[in-house]
Protein backbone atom coordinates (compact mmCIF):
# COMPACT_ATOMS: atom_id res chain seq x y z
CA UNK A 1 0.00 0.00 0.00
CA UNK A 2 1.66 3.18 -1.04
CA UNK A 3 1.63 6.17 1.27
CA UNK A 4 2.56 9.59 0.22
CA UNK A 5 3.13 12.33 2.76
CA UNK A 6 3.31 15.36 1.82
CA UNK A 7 4.33 18.51 4.02
CA UNK A 8 3.49 22.04 2.30
CA UNK A 9 3.56 25.63 3.69
CA UNK A 10 0.15 26.35 5.92
CA UNK A 11 -2.40 28.41 4.78
CA UNK A 12 -3.65 26.36 1.24
CA UNK A 13 -7.36 25.60 1.32
CA UNK A 14 -8.90 22.65 2.25
CA UNK A 15 -10.37 22.36 -1.51
CA UNK A 16 -6.92 22.65 -3.01
CA UNK A 17 -5.26 19.89 -0.29
CA UNK A 18 -8.00 18.08 -1.75
CA UNK A 19 -7.83 18.13 -5.29
CA UNK A 20 -3.65 18.01 -4.30
CA UNK A 21 -4.73 14.55 -2.88
CA UNK A 22 -6.84 13.51 -5.56
CA UNK A 23 -4.27 14.06 -8.21
CA UNK A 24 -1.48 12.34 -6.86
CA UNK A 25 -3.75 9.25 -5.96
CA UNK A 26 -4.91 9.34 -9.70
CA UNK A 27 -1.29 9.13 -10.71
CA UNK A 28 -0.14 6.47 -8.30
CA UNK A 29 -2.69 4.21 -9.10
CA UNK A 30 -2.51 4.56 -12.83
CA UNK A 31 1.51 3.89 -12.74
CA UNK A 32 1.43 1.52 -10.31
CA UNK A 33 -1.73 -0.33 -11.62
CA UNK A 34 -3.51 0.22 -7.74
CA UNK A 35 -6.75 0.54 -6.81
CA UNK A 36 -7.64 4.06 -5.27
CA UNK A 37 -8.60 2.56 -2.13
CA UNK A 38 -4.83 1.52 -1.82
CA UNK A 39 -3.18 4.51 -1.81
CA UNK A 40 -2.89 6.82 1.05
CA UNK A 41 -1.99 10.25 1.27
CA UNK A 42 -1.38 12.67 4.39
CA UNK A 43 -0.74 16.33 4.05
CA UNK A 44 1.04 18.08 6.56
CA UNK A 45 0.96 22.15 7.13
CA UNK A 46 3.97 23.81 8.17
CA UNK A 47 4.33 27.31 9.77
CA UNK A 48 6.44 29.33 7.50
CA UNK A 49 8.59 30.13 10.91
CA UNK A 50 9.32 25.83 10.47
CA UNK A 51 10.10 26.02 6.78
CA UNK A 52 13.73 27.56 6.16
CA UNK A 53 15.61 27.80 3.11
CA UNK A 54 19.19 28.55 3.20
CA UNK A 55 19.08 28.82 6.41
CA UNK A 56 16.41 31.61 6.67
CA UNK A 57 12.79 30.89 7.74
CA UNK A 58 10.11 31.24 5.22
CA UNK A 59 7.94 33.66 7.26
CA UNK A 60 9.78 34.97 10.66
CA UNK A 61 7.51 34.77 13.15
CA UNK A 62 4.81 36.92 14.29
CA UNK A 63 5.94 39.43 16.76
CA UNK A 64 9.35 38.74 15.97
Amino acid sequence: MPFVSIRILEGHSQKRKNEISRRVTEAISEVAELPMEAIWVVIEDVPGSDWFVAGTPVREPKGQ
